[in-house]
């Protein structure tokens, strides 16, 4: 599978990133590239639990998803399945740093043709969520 992989330290501890995961309200709140608000309508967060919803460009667009939580490992890691056109697995990993956490971020596509159409997307917009995860995080410690 063709992947996309980045990372981002975030000064806090797993538990406290993990928080920003696994919280359905906090997870519409960063979830996506800048500009993108969401519409949850099923987040289940648990192994093989459905999370569906609407994601509202800044343009106007709504563009729908549906995803299996395919593996949830607390507090260290996060597997989501994209089950909708394009699909991917998209692992999210906690590991300590000396000054809190490295959030690895690796989305892997089902062919390199698709990886290929979406690069100028996703490579863009993974850096954003975590930008958006780490505002998240910091945002709940007061920092």
């Amino acid at each position: 599978m063709p992947t996309f992989k980045t990372s981002r330290e975030i000064p806090a501890t797993m538990e406290q990133v993990f928080a920003a995961i696994s919280d359905s309200e906090r997870l519409a709140r960063w979830w996506g590239s800048a500009g993108f608000t969401n519409t949850f309508n099923v987040c289940e967060f648990k192994n093989g639990g459905r999370w569906s919803f609407i994601m509202h460009g800044p343009d106007g667009a709504n563009y729908a998803n549906e995803n299996v939580f395919a593996e949830i490992q607390p507090p260290r890691k996060v597997v989501v399945q994209h089950v909708l056109e394009p699909k991917f697995f998209l692992t999210i990993a906690l590991a300590a740093s000396p000054t809190g956490m490295i959030v690895s971020w690796s989305q892997a596509f089902e062919s390199s043709e698709t990886a290929s159409r979406f690069e100028h997307i996703v490579v863009p917009a993974n850096e954003q969520n975590l930008d958006r995860l780490s505002d998240e995080v910091l945002r709940k410690l007061g920092g």
